[in-house]
């Protein structure tokens, strides 16, 4: 969120009408990497600040560069590295954002160039000489949690005298300004992470409920999780809306959940099935869609609707109602396509494992009698894709 200079407001009272705008809107950002943008591109904004940064305050002590903003700049030149790689910093106080962060003080410099002998704390200087930017007035406020904990730290950088592109000090009536957003940040940025955290616990919980039959099923290896993303791949090049796709990744787990209810007699038989064991097995469809159903989640609904429908066929032959073409939810004719390729080049004990090419001419073959055409037509659009997954999560 870099692109554009922050715009400048000149009547405080109007600023903090705004201040009240922003902090309503961070309390519905859910997305962590965005919120975290939002922030730091509100408090330039604010400011007329031409660049910024925003620092994390990682579990093990240390202050992380979470997002990095610079107009001054054709591109920012400082990496905020990744996930795996994180770019820290000690919290020390001999650095500005390390002072800040041990005092929990805010601390506004007319000019980092010329800093009180006293102070202790020192203005690091290499970034600037690799890129060629010159840092000169800063603004850098302490994020405070309800409770009082530090939880990062907002630098602002460069002042920008309205109107023009002449770098100025920040103002002192901006402290508190900035601070109210910074502590609006702090709450908004810890509601994200519990959100998320949720997130990640309920998509736990449903992978471990999808696991529960694979486990009872010995010869299914990785054979859920390949289903979830070939599924989500083919949604993708259907051009379905990214959070259908996220949903479907999500419920294409549980698309044989009602195997749970099959005997291991029949669901563990070293061989072919009776026409009767076949009769019975054939009930995990519906036995699936009648243990989600009931649900008011959407992700839990569509989870039931494909469990009902994954073994419909596009002429009207599957089962369990026999449904025909488009009556077959188009979920459920995804994660038919996706399914029905990962058991062909899956061996089981009684049955050898076909080659991906020969799986694929299956799918052509069977493309408008078994499967959607278009759904059969998008999976081949994203092969290299599925093949990848393949490769990833071999039988």
């Amino acid at each position: 969120m870099s692109g554009g200079a922050p715009t400048h407001e000149s009547d405080l009272s109007e600023k903090f009408r705004r201040l009240i705008e922003v902090g309503l809107a961070l309390t519905s950002e859910s997305d962590v990497s965005a919120l975290l943008s939002r922030i730091l591109f509100e408090a330039r904004r604010f400011t007329c600040a031409e660049a910024g940064t925003l620092y994390l305050v990682t579990p093990d002590g240390k202050l992380r560069f979470s997002v990095v903003q610079n107009d001054g700049l054709r591109r920012s030149e400082v990496l905020v590295g990744n996930a795996s790689q994180p770019i820290t910093i000690e919290i020390s106080p001999t650095s500005i954002a390390g002072w800040v962060t041990g005092t929990g003080s805010t601390l506004n410099i007319p000019d980092v160039h010329d800093l009180p002998g006293n102070c202790g704390y020192q203005f690091d200087s290499s970034f600037d000489l690799k890129s060629g930017y010159c840092s000169r007035s800063m603004l850098v406020v302490p994020m405070k949690s309800p409770a009082g904990h530090i939880v990062g730290v907002i630098q602002l950088i460069n002042a920008r005298r309205p109107g023009t592109e002449e770098c100025t000090t920040f103002p002192k009536e901006q402290e508190e300004l900035v601070l109210c957003l910074a502590s609006q940040a702090a709450v908004a940025l810890n509601n994200a992470r519990l959100t998320s955290e949720l997130q990640l616990a309920y998509s736990e919980a449903i992978h471990r409920l999808a696991r529960a039959a694979e486990f009872r099923d010995h010869d299914t290896g990785e054979h859920i999780e390949r289903v979830s993303r070939y599924s989500a791949a083919i949604a993708e090049a259907l051009g379905l809306a990214p959070s259908d796709v996220s949903r479907i990744l999500l419920a294409s787990t549980l698309h044989d959940i009602g195997k749970l209810a099959i005997p291991d007699s029949i669901l563990q038989k070293p061989g072919k099935l009776t026409a009767g064991e076949y009769a019975e097995m054939k009930c995990h469809a519906k036995m699936g869609a009648d243990l989600l159903a009931g649900s008011e989640n959407p992700t839990i609904l569509l989870a039931a609707e494909i469990a009902f429908s994954h073994h419909e066929k596009w002429d009207g032959t599957g089962y369990p109602r026999g449904l025909r073409g488009d009556e077959i939810p188009v979920a459920a004719q995804i994660c038919a396509v996706a399914d029905v390729f990962d058991a062909l080049c899956s061996s089981r004990c009684y049955k050898t494992a076909l080659s991906s090419e020969e799986a694929c001419e299956f799918l052509r073959k069977e493309s408008g009698r078994h499967f959607s055409p278009q759904v059969v037509e998008a999976f081949f659009a994203v092969i290299d894709k599925i093949t990848r997954i393949r490769s990833e999560l071999p039988a």
